[in-house]
């Protein structure tokens, strides 16, 4: 019969292991944004090099004793010794340790995502060795990779990006980042478990050879349906007057103008973009794989922004209303993720 502690973690006599482990990290771990090293949470393990060493000194202290030999007992204690001195030179390179970070920026499926981390201290020396590494299931232990050594200085901060494996869409919460050490001799590990309080937005991968925009007024050729002619793409576009701002002007047709003899500066009519109004509708796309759907309808959303149209977004149970902005431009790659 489970025990009370496991009935209060929700876990059953049935339950792997490492599901064991997660939940209990979960439950005694919070999410936070910035996180302090100190004793309460630094732990410490022999690595393979550290049973080793305790071996090596185990046997040099019985042939001592056997044999007598005051040589070896000089030896085994020396190598003690050492062995306890790094267990505190490891400890203290890690405690007042504080780490920091905030919401990364969104990416596309199978891409990793980037994970700033802020690590600072004060104390006098520098801190070396310092690996940071997300804690991924066991299933994705294939995309797992080594962790990231970074030394903390002492009088700055100092950046390091960790790469969290993101292959699927969605929202995500951050997976847990072990901060960890082997220095000075990679005897003992000493780490920590971080849970940062942040959500990883993976976006559907555009398709790579997604039909164009230019040509999607046509009824069924590419799905988009537009307020206006097929050639918008070429609309939205006036000569430069005195007063426009300099901003405006589009420098590559301005000189594709004058290459040719015009001598005229091209600059882009919002007026007349903001009149022409796009709708990607997933019904149109002429796909039936749903992940397919969604990578096209992605690059499509890209399209458009790049090209400054006004464009909404329909699927099967929501409707984005036409805007254009790199707000809207998100959450329309928000709306697909979730799908």
């Amino acid at each position: 019969m489970p025990s009370p502690l496991k009935r209060l973690l929700g876990i059953s006599p049935f339950t792997p292991l490492r599901l064991r482990i997660d939940r209990w990290i979960q439950q005694r771990l919070p999410r936070t944004n910035h996180w302090v090293l100190s004793q309460r949470n630094l732990y410490v393990l022999p690595t393979r090099a550290g049973w080793m060493l305790g071996l090596t000194a185990t046997l040099l202290l019985i042939a001592a004793i056997n044999y007598q030999i005051n040589l070896g007992f000089l030896f085994t204690f020396m190598l003690a010794g050492v062995t306890f001195i790094s267990i505190l030179v490891a400890h203290s390179n890690l405690r007042g340790l504080e780490l920091n970070t905030h919401e990364p920026p969104p990416v596309f499926a199978a891409s990793p995502a980037v994970l700033t981390v802020y690590l600072q201290h004060t104390s006098a020396n520098t801190k070396f060795a310092i690996g940071l590494a997300p804690q991924l299931p066991v299933t994705a232990a294939p995309l797992a990779s080594p962790p990231l050594l970074v030394d903390a200085q002492k009088e700055q901060p100092t950046t390091a990006q960790v790469l969290l494996p993101m292959p699927v869409r969605g929202r995500h919460d951050c997976p847990t980042i072990s901060v960890e050490t082997r220095y000075p001799i990679g005897a003992f590990r000493v780490w920590s478990l971080w849970r940062p309080n942040v959500q990883l937005w993976v976006y559907p991968a555009p398709e790579p050879n997604a039909p164009s925009i230019a040509q999607s007024g046509l009824a069924g050729d590419a799905g988009v349906a537009s307020s206006r002619s097929p050639s918008f793409e070429m609309e939205g576009f006036r000569t430069y007057q005195r007063g426009d701002p300099l901003k405006s002007i589009l420098w590559k047709k301005t000189a594709t103008a004058i290459a040719t003899g015009s001598g005229d500066w091209i600059r882009r009519d919002q007026t007349q973009l903001d009149t022409t109004q796009v709708w990607l509708d997933h019904a149109a796309t002429g796909l039936q794989q749903p992940e397919a759907v969604l990578s096209r309808l992605c690059a499509w959303i890209l399209m458009a922004d790049a090209q400054g149209l006004t464009y909404g977004l329909r699927l099967p149970h929501q409707k984005i209303e036409p805007a254009n902005g790199p707000n809207h431009k998100h959450q329309c790659l928000k709306a697909l993720a979730l799908s």
